[in-house]
Protein backbone atom coordinates (compact mmCIF):
# COMPACT_ATOMS: atom_id res chain seq x y z
CA UNK A 1 0.00 0.00 0.00
CA UNK A 2 1.61 3.44 -0.77
CA UNK A 3 2.18 5.94 1.64
CA UNK A 4 -0.06 8.14 1.25
CA UNK A 5 -2.93 6.24 1.26
CA UNK A 6 -2.55 4.93 5.13
CA UNK A 7 -3.75 7.85 6.37
CA UNK A 8 -6.53 8.30 4.48
CA UNK A 9 -7.58 4.51 4.85
CA UNK A 10 -7.44 5.70 8.84
CA UNK A 11 -9.40 8.58 8.29
CA UNK A 12 -12.08 6.54 6.49
CA UNK A 13 -11.78 3.72 9.18
CA UNK A 14 -12.64 6.57 12.04
CA UNK A 15 -15.04 8.56 10.56
CA UNK A 16 -18.25 6.96 11.53
CA UNK A 17 -16.87 7.66 15.37
CA UNK A 18 -16.04 11.16 14.39
CA UNK A 19 -19.78 12.29 15.61
CA UNK A 20 -18.90 11.21 19.37
CA UNK A 21 -15.88 14.03 19.09
CA UNK A 22 -17.75 17.11 18.33
CA UNK A 23 -20.75 18.52 20.33
CA UNK A 24 -23.83 17.83 19.16
CA UNK A 25 -26.55 20.53 18.41
CA UNK A 26 -28.65 18.98 20.70
CA UNK A 27 -26.32 20.71 23.23
CA UNK A 28 -27.77 23.60 25.30
CA UNK A 29 -30.18 24.91 27.57
CA UNK A 30 -33.91 24.42 25.81
CA UNK A 31 -37.38 26.00 27.34
CA UNK A 32 -40.78 24.28 26.37
CA UNK A 33 -43.38 26.24 24.16
CA UNK A 34 -46.25 25.55 25.82
CA UNK A 35 -48.61 26.20 22.42
CA UNK A 36 -47.28 23.63 20.43
CA UNK A 37 -46.76 21.24 23.11
CA UNK A 38 -48.56 18.31 24.71
CA UNK A 39 -50.65 19.50 28.01
CA UNK A 40 -47.51 19.49 30.78
CA UNK A 41 -49.84 18.38 33.27
CA UNK A 42 -48.88 19.27 37.00
CA UNK A 43 -45.91 21.91 35.58
CA UNK A 44 -46.11 25.32 34.44
CA UNK A 45 -42.25 26.02 32.84
CA UNK A 46 -40.31 23.57 31.44
CA UNK A 47 -36.57 24.34 30.40
CA UNK A 48 -34.28 21.00 29.40
CA UNK A 49 -30.32 21.70 29.32
CA UNK A 50 -28.51 19.16 27.55
CA UNK A 51 -24.76 18.45 28.01
CA UNK A 52 -22.08 15.39 26.76
CA UNK A 53 -18.74 14.57 27.88
CA UNK A 54 -17.41 11.79 25.70
CA UNK A 55 -20.09 8.70 25.20
CA UNK A 56 -22.26 10.30 28.15
CA UNK A 57 -25.24 12.71 27.44
CA UNK A 58 -26.97 14.51 30.37
CA UNK A 59 -30.69 15.65 30.33
CA UNK A 60 -31.41 17.78 33.12
CA UNK A 61 -35.15 18.76 33.81
CA UNK A 62 -35.71 22.07 35.44
CA UNK A 63 -39.24 22.17 36.06
CA UNK A 64 -41.50 24.79 37.68
CA UNK A 65 -45.25 24.87 39.04
CA UNK A 66 -46.07 28.27 40.32
CA UNK A 67 -43.09 29.07 43.19
CA UNK A 68 -41.93 25.15 43.48
CA UNK A 69 -38.46 24.47 41.44
CA UNK A 70 -37.44 20.82 40.83
CA UNK A 71 -34.20 19.65 38.65
CA UNK A 72 -34.25 16.03 37.87
CA UNK A 73 -31.28 14.52 36.11
CA UNK A 74 -30.63 12.02 33.81
CA UNK A 75 -27.25 10.75 32.15
CA UNK A 76 -27.26 8.31 29.82
CA UNK A 77 -24.27 6.58 27.78
CA UNK A 78 -24.91 6.02 24.40
CA UNK A 79 -21.85 3.43 24.19
CA UNK A 80 -23.35 0.83 26.79
CA UNK A 81 -26.55 0.08 28.16
CA UNK A 82 -26.03 1.55 32.49
CA UNK A 83 -28.55 1.94 35.49
CA UNK A 84 -30.05 5.15 36.47
CA UNK A 85 -30.57 5.31 40.51
CA UNK A 86 -33.52 7.74 40.28
CA UNK A 87 -34.48 8.26 36.69
CA UNK A 88 -36.75 11.20 36.58
CA UNK A 89 -39.48 11.18 34.38
CA UNK A 90 -41.78 14.68 33.90
CA UNK A 91 -45.10 13.13 34.12
CA UNK A 92 -44.47 11.36 37.40
CA UNK A 93 -46.47 13.96 39.71
CA UNK A 94 -49.42 14.48 37.29
CA UNK A 95 -49.95 10.32 37.01
CA UNK A 96 -48.60 9.82 40.61
CA UNK A 97 -46.25 6.76 39.40
CA UNK A 98 -43.40 7.41 41.08
CA UNK A 99 -40.19 5.28 41.25
CA UNK A 100 -39.75 2.36 43.61
CA UNK A 101 -37.83 3.38 45.89
CA UNK A 102 -34.21 2.13 45.36
CA UNK A 103 -34.92 -0.07 42.62
CA UNK A 104 -32.29 0.75 39.51
CA UNK A 105 -33.70 1.80 35.92
CA UNK A 106 -32.22 0.14 33.17
CA UNK A 107 -31.13 2.68 30.62
CA UNK A 108 -29.98 2.85 26.62
CA UNK A 109 -29.07 5.06 24.61
CA UNK A 110 -27.58 5.93 21.20
CA UNK A 111 -27.37 9.21 18.45
CA UNK A 112 -28.98 8.94 15.51
CA UNK A 113 -29.06 10.70 12.43
CA UNK A 114 -24.95 12.02 13.10
CA UNK A 115 -25.72 13.58 16.56
CA UNK A 116 -29.59 15.12 15.64
CA UNK A 117 -31.25 13.09 17.61
CA UNK A 118 -30.72 10.85 20.81
CA UNK A 119 -32.88 8.19 21.49
CA UNK A 120 -33.20 6.73 25.04
CA UNK A 121 -34.74 3.72 26.45
CA UNK A 122 -35.49 3.24 29.90
CA UNK A 123 -37.55 0.21 31.81
CA UNK A 124 -38.36 2.15 35.11
CA UNK A 125 -39.91 0.15 38.38
CA UNK A 126 -42.91 2.08 39.73
CA UNK A 127 -45.31 1.81 42.21
CA UNK A 128 -49.27 2.92 41.98
CA UNK A 129 -52.25 2.79 43.69
CA UNK A 130 -52.21 -1.14 42.25
CA UNK A 131 -48.57 -2.36 43.42
CA UNK A 132 -45.46 -2.34 41.41
CA UNK A 133 -44.92 -2.37 37.66
CA UNK A 134 -42.11 -1.77 35.10
CA UNK A 135 -42.86 0.90 32.92
CA UNK A 136 -41.33 1.13 29.33
CA UNK A 137 -40.05 4.52 28.33
CA UNK A 138 -38.85 5.68 24.64
CA UNK A 139 -37.63 9.11 24.03
CA UNK A 140 -36.55 10.88 20.88
CA UNK A 141 -34.95 14.11 21.46
CA UNK A 142 -34.76 15.32 17.72
CA UNK A 143 -33.06 18.58 17.07
CA UNK A 144 -34.86 20.65 13.54
CA UNK A 145 -35.65 24.02 12.18
CA UNK A 146 -32.24 25.30 12.17
CA UNK A 147 -30.99 24.24 15.08
CA UNK A 148 -32.74 26.01 16.92
CA UNK A 149 -35.85 23.73 17.85
CA UNK A 150 -35.89 20.21 19.76
CA UNK A 151 -39.05 18.01 19.63
CA UNK A 152 -39.24 15.40 21.98
CA UNK A 153 -41.74 12.31 21.30
CA UNK A 154 -42.33 10.09 24.27
CA UNK A 155 -43.94 7.01 24.17
CA UNK A 156 -44.35 5.72 27.45
CA UNK A 157 -46.24 2.53 28.48
CA UNK A 158 -48.93 3.03 30.21
CA UNK A 159 -50.11 5.83 27.39
CA UNK A 160 -52.36 5.36 24.54
CA UNK A 161 -50.62 7.99 22.55
CA UNK A 162 -47.55 9.74 22.36
CA UNK A 163 -46.83 13.06 24.08
CA UNK A 164 -44.71 15.28 21.74
CA UNK A 165 -42.73 18.66 23.58
CA UNK A 166 -41.50 21.09 21.89
CA UNK A 167 -38.39 23.65 22.50
CA UNK A 168 -36.98 26.71 21.49
CA UNK A 169 -33.11 27.94 22.09
CA UNK A 170 -32.04 29.67 24.70
CA UNK A 171 -29.09 32.27 23.59
CA UNK A 172 -29.27 34.17 26.61
CA UNK A 173 -30.10 33.19 29.97
CA UNK A 174 -33.90 35.31 30.71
Amino acid sequence: MRPFRRPLLLFACLLPFGTVLFASPLEGRWRLDPARSSALDGWTAWDLVISSSGTQVTLRYDMQWRSTQITGTNTVDTAQPTTAKAFFRVDQRHMAVYPEKDAPTPVRAAWLDSGRTLRVEAEPSVENSQGHATLRVYDEYRVMEGDNALVLIELLSARPRPLVYRFVKVTSEK
